[in-house]
């Protein structure tokens, strides 16, 4: 028998449900999936492969999953730094996107992001903006697997200039998206409770429910929000969001900064999975999530970068080791959000919260071949002890060496395979130049 694909000589951390690490080991890829994982036995050879991928003692592992972006928003990185959320949306992010988002702009923005994303190990993403069929192009065109949502919003938008027509242009790109590619998964994207009327809430969440797709929102993301739900509806933006039956197992809660135990059981208890973004809640000041009590309750729990505008970059090995930081200083706990949990967040968690789990964030014979090999021959990785710990504490986007998604190899050694990068270099300068002159 001959594989498409064998990697060998690494450390394999499967993040399957007994967490296996094998040493020294071989997984095998036929027509995009993991055919078997095993350690080496000695003076055994290799299985016949069209193509072999040595990982050269570094660590192989799935590929990671980025819960919440923003991909074109990689325009504005850097646009507007420092600033509250409120300002930063009102004065600067809302208004560059009335002038400079259109389709073109979007698929270039998207792309870089792609680049980003590939280069610094993600191989899955859960996306959500506006003019979302030129962020599907952009994703397909370099292989990356996703969830990409329509944006709705209670104002004029990029591509839905009458309001009127936000929940049909959600409605149409599910109905294009849904059965167009099998890495793209179509779900609808409404931006919060402050930006989207209650009538619009329920009549997009009727029509995301309809399409049996996911449902995802920014939720209780800064004081001032929990402040305006509270004044405007007399409820917290959870207890908010229920009493208008938004939440169930296909909705995405994305933040949860401002919640309280009483809202982590209604979230509970509804089953909706929720994406923590530490990063982009730290820079914007927003606060921090409750995420130890997140997941003591079951809630089903994964990392975001968010957009690049708010971060400022889109590598997810960042946001685990801050992840686990933060917390730890926040709670005075050294053991808590230690690296094995932190780590489930960025792969076999997070692509539960997208709905995604039964095909990757694990490596597992039948699943997806979406892996990442790491290049742990470098002095900031040396020794090694633990892997698991390496990863999130150690490790960064740039030790990245092979990234497969599908069984397709997209990037090795720093090369794209997908993509021209620097085509793309060249059309994000030239927005840039248009955005600040």
């Amino acid at each position: 028998m001959e594989f498409d694909m064998i990697i060998h000589n690494g450390t394999i951390l499967s993040m399957n449900d007994n967490f296996d690490i094998m040493e020294n080991g071989i997984l095998g890829i036929e027509k995009g999936k993991i055919k078997f994982m095993q350690a080496k036995r000695q003076n055994h050879g290799l299985p016949f492969a069209k193509t072999y991928i040595d990982a050269k003692g570094g660590i192989i592992m799935p590929g990671l999953v980025n819960g919440h972006t923003h991909l074109p928003m990689t325009l504005f990185r850097g646009l507007a730094d420092d600033l509250p959320l409120k300002t930063w949306l009102n004065e600067y992010i809302f208004p560059a996107e009335a002038n400079h988002i259109c389709s073109k702009n979007v698929y270039y923005g998207s792309l870089i992001a792609c680049a980003e994303l590939i280069a610094s190990g993600t191989t899955t993403i859960c996306d959500g903006y506006f003019l979302e069929d030129s962020v599907g192009k952009a994703v397909q065109e370099t292989g990356l697997r996703a969830v990409i949502g329509q944006g709705i919003i209670d104002f004029p938008a990029p591509g839905v200039p009458d309001p009127g027509n936000n929940i049909k242009t959600a409605w149409d790109f599910v109905e294009t998206w849904k059965n167009k590619s099998p890495f793209i998964t179509p779900s609808v994207f409404c931006h919060s409770p402050y930006t989207c009327s209650g009538r619009t809430l329920k009549k997009a969440k009727a029509a995301a429910n309809k399409k049996e797709v996911k449902f995802q929102i920014h939720v209780a993301e800064t004081m001032d929000e929990k402040k305006h739900i509270e004044t405007q509806h007399g409820l917290s933006p959870v207890a908010y969001l229920d009493s208008l039956g938004i939440l169930d197992e296909l909705t995405i809660l994305v933040h949860a900064v401002w919640i309280d135990d009483n809202d982590i059981e209604i979230i509970a208890r509804k089953k909706c999975s929720v994406i923590h973004n530490p990063e982009s809640n730290m820079k914007l000041a927003s606060g921090i999530s409750p995420v130890p009590g997140i997941l003591k309750a079951g809630i089903t729990t994964g990392l975001g970068t968010d957009g690049c505008a708010s971060n400022n970059d889109l590598d997810l090995f960042c946001e685990m080791d801050t992840t686990a930081k933060l917390h730890k200083v926040a709670n005075s706990h050294p053991e808590i959000m230690d690296a094995k949990t932190v780590l489930k967040m960025a792969t076999i968690e997070g692509a539960k919260a997208i709905g995604l789990s039964h095909i990757t964030g694990s490596l597992e014979p039948g699943k997806q071949a979406d892996i990442i090999v790491l290049d742990t021959e470098k002095a900031h990785l040396t020794p090694l002890f633990h892997p698991e710990s390496h990863v999130v504490y150690c490790a960064s986007g740039s030790d990245v060496r092979e990234v497969i998604i599908g069984g397709n190899l997209v990037f090795s050694q720093g090369e794209f395979k997908t993509v021209d990068i620097g085509k793309i270099f060249k059309e994000i300068k030239r927005i840039a130049l248009s955005v600040f002159p």
